[in-house]
């Protein structure tokens, strides 16, 4: 079992940054491939970024050149670095890890993106 608590959430105005962290209970990162999602209200949960063992990267079309995913095995936390923040990214985050028989997510994080 490995539980998966992300923070870092909140309001930001238009262009902002945030920087949410996904702490995980025990170190996994070498054998899971690790990602955030979000999900805005009334529509489905999405793949925001990807980070694989071996570190290999992976981001949605929407987020690239603004989202950064990054990890410190030593903290076995997981990062995901928010700049040039849009309304449109006004969504729950959450984090997850995949193995190749079994997915755990965290609880989530709130990130509302207004002025």
């Amino acid at each position: 079992q490995v539980q998966l608590v992300e923070s870092g959430g909140g309001l930001v105005q238009p262009g902002g940054s945030l920087r949410l962290s996904c702490a995980a209970s025990r170190n996994i990162f070498n054998s899971y491939t690790m990602g955030w999602y979000r999900q805005a209200p009334d529509k489905q949960r999405e793949l925001v970024a990807s980070i694989t063992g071996g570190g290999r990267l992976n981001y949605a079309d929407s987020v690239k050149g603004r989202f950064t995913i990054y990890r410190d095995n030593a903290k076995n936390t997981m990062y995901l670095q928010m700049n040039s923040l849009k309304p449109e990214d006004t969504a729950v985050y959450y984090c997850n890890a995949v193995s190749t028989i079994v997915i755990f997510w965290g609880q989530g994080t709130q990130v509302t993106v207004s002025s």
